[in-house]
């Protein structure tokens, strides 16, 4: 019986795409925050690093935020 319900609780984590959002958040996670730094460097903050980093910084903490809000909307429809 531990077997089955081990067997679906990793049928209703592969039905609800979790997976997939876990890559596509940590890929958000290396991508976003470099992307913002040297976006915001070269375009927003005209050269000044301290600027730029505190841009990727807030761009990383908004991923977080975006995959804790989105993993507790999975977990209250289940």
């Amino acid at each position: 019986s531990e077997q089955a319900a081990i067997g679906k609780l990793n049928t209703n984590a592969a039905s609800n795409g979790t997976l997939f959002k876990l890559v596509v958040f940590s890929l958000s996670l290396g991508i976003v925050p470099l992307t913002s730094y040297y976006g915001s460097l070269n375009y927003l903050w005209d050269g000044n690093s301290t600027f730029a980093a505190i841009t990727a910084i807030v761009a990383a903490n908004a991923v977080l935020i975006g995959y804790i809000i989105l993993s507790i909307l999975e977990d209250k429809q289940s």
